[in-house]
């Protein structure tokens, strides 16, 4: 059995009660190291497999391997393991090896067992030390072009900005793509009024963990790095009291005027 398992932000408060009990009941663990740090207390008697960053692969495989082998394994990541993470990478090599899948609902017996655990991600957990930037709709976007081409990342950020969605960026920044941040900030400020609210947060529900509010004009990519969430808001999102609004429409169909209650 292979269980593909979101720990969350960081800490066990954030996990959720299924992503517990798998890690729990699982024989062996993979993940990045820093991920495994998050959870230690839950893991110390189990078979670790650990790899560093860019051997994604390598580990999939190997929990895969050791999935298939008989001993239950579960693959963790920080945040959700469907939205940039390796959900998707665990389908992809089962089915490049002709790996098939049990399908409970089917009644059959085949290789695999997979199941996804969702984590709560990166963009909730920020939002939620933000305020309240994403009651509208978003867009997330990956500055890291490890994977995919810049010439798609740039399109796909004039676009979010041209359609006036907030904007959620992963992976702005870091050691040696210093540069992709500055870049889409010019390309954002093309679109958004320079006094567009941003929202940086930092290691999220972590030790390390910075929020911080500014505008689109002072965005300072020297105070982001790869742990760094950023939230570039719409036309209407709005600061009220150092939280981060976007509005979702009720104010133009609907009175706010309150009543004191006696």
């Amino acid at each position: 059995m292979l269980y593909v398992v979101g720990i969350g932000p960081g800490g066990e408060n954030y996990l959720s009660q299924r992503a517990r009990q798998v890690i729990q009941q699982v024989e062996a663990v993979a993940g990045y190291t820093t991920y495994l740090d998050l959870i230690r207390p839950l893991i110390s008697e189990k078979k670790i497999i650990v790899s560093g960053m860019k051997k994604e692969v390598e580990r999939v495989g190997e929990a895969i391997q050791t999935a298939l082998s008989g001993k239950s394994c579960a693959l963790v990541s920080s945040g959700d393991p469907g939205i940039y993470a390796l959900a998707g990478l665990v389908f992809e090599l089962c089915r490049e090896n002709n790996i098939s899948l049990k399908d409970e609902n089917k009644g059959d017996l085949q290789s695999l067992y997979v199941e996804v655990v969702p984590g709560i991600p990166a963009l909730c957990a920020g939002a939620a030390l933000l305020g309240a930037p994403l009651v509208h709709d978003f867009a997330a976007i990956s500055l890291s072009d490890l994977l995919t081409p810049w010439k798609i990342i740039e399109k796909r950020v004039s676009a979010a900005a041209d359609a006036d969605f907030v904007i959620v960026l992963y992976n702005p920044r870091s050691k040696k793509r210093n540069w992709q941040l500055d870049k889409t900030k010019e390309i954002l400020l093309g679109y958004r009024s320079p006094e567009t609210p941003v929202g940086i947060v930092t290691g999220a529900m972590r030790e390390n963990q910075r929020v911080c509010l500014t505008t689109l004009e002072n965005l300072n990519s020297s105070r982001v790095d790869m742990q760094t969430t950023l939230f570039i808001g719409n036309s209407n999102t709005f600061v009220y009291e150092h939280r981060m609004v976007t509005p979702r429409g009720y104010g133009d169909k609907y009175n706010f005027e309150m009543q004191v209650i006696k």
